[in-house]
């Protein structure tokens, strides 16, 4: 990189996953993703709903909690890998529920109030998915999603999609090496898709048709044995770069260049995710080799 160091920000525990429910186990996912270690969790998707309470999934074990000051409750636990997780808009069908992508079912829709889970997009044009990860809303309400699967450098045809309101979907990308976390911009032009096995985030415009031109690479981090995981933007419209592997966040600026540097190795080195509280400034990340959630305060724009 060809700019000064980026500023470190000091990260801390929030809140650690109860020994009531780590449950060392061998699965399916943890062979394929794990080299068949016996691993209790894996956790990912973290986000607040419209009433402000904190979520965050742990793939491996198809559980979905809802974290408290003390105490993690079990909102829903069931045979699929949820990955991402993003509130719903404030109108529409979607209103008040959390949108889950989940590797093995496709997206789904979590009512928070009772748990109870439902499928919304199983297949495209009747296609199944590679395996969805991380999905982002635009102001519309329209929901973009990275479908991912095994895909990287030998295979880059990761794809992402985009599910209008009115049940359209459009396929934007379709040559991404393991596309992963999705962000967009604070004015919804452009979206961020973090590219995890080339270490690469790219960048592109979105348009009210499916045409994409230009994709650019926006940010590199140092190679390594995991690339760009999860994204969140700031109301300054920095971009926050999850990197396990290195076990760092990057805060990133609109134009690419590195401001800030989220050491999280003394919990692990598997920042797998993060978003803001509504607060705006305190972000929050799943460390998922440890399986705690870390928290940063964000200096102002």
């Amino acid at each position: 990189m060809w700019f000064a160091p980026p500023r470190e920000i000091p990260v801390r525990l929030h809140a650690s996953l109860p020994a009531a429910h780590r449950r060392p186990r061998r699965t399916a996912w943890s062979d394929a993703n794990r080299g068949g270690a016996a691993i209790d969790s894996f956790l990912e998707g973290p986000c607040f709903d419209q009433a402000g309470r904190f979520w965050v999934t742990d793939i491996p074990n198809g559980r979905i909690f809802r974290v408290g000051p003390r105490d993690w409750e079990v909102a829903a636990e069931y045979g699929g890998w949820p990955n991402g997780m993003a509130p719903g808009p404030a109108t529409g069908a979607h209103a008040g529920a959390l949108l889950v992508t989940d590797y093995r079912q496709g997206l789904l829709r979590l009512d928070p109030a009772t748990g109870a889970l439902a499928p919304v997009l199983e297949t495209a044009l009747s296609e199944g998915f590679k395996g969805l990860n991380d999905l982002v809303l635009d102001m519309s309400g329209a929901i973009l999603m990275t479908d991912q699967g095994q895909t990287g450098l030998q295979d880059p045809t990761g794809r992402v999609f985009r599910l209008w309101p009115d049940g359209r979907i459009d396929r934007l990308l379709s040559n991404g090496p393991s596309p992963n976390g999705i962000a967009l911009n604070r004015a919804g032009t452009h979206c961020y898709v973090a590219m995890t096995r080339s270490c690469e985030v790219w960048r592109f415009a979105l348009r009210p048709d499916a045409m994409v031109g230009k994709a650019n690479c926006f940010f590199r981090v140092p190679a390594g044995t995991s690339g760009p995981d999860g994204l969140a933007v700031d109301a300054a419209d920095r971009l926050f770069v999850a990197n396990p592997g290195h076990g760092q966040v990057w805060g990133v600026d609109p134009h690419g260049q590195p401001l800030f540097r989220l050491d999280c190795t003394g919990f692990g080195r598997m920042p797998t995710n993060c978003c803001f509280a509504p607060d705006g400034r305190t972000l929050l990340i799943t460390e998922s080799q440890s399986g705690q959630v870390l928290a940063a305060e964000i200096p102002a724009g």
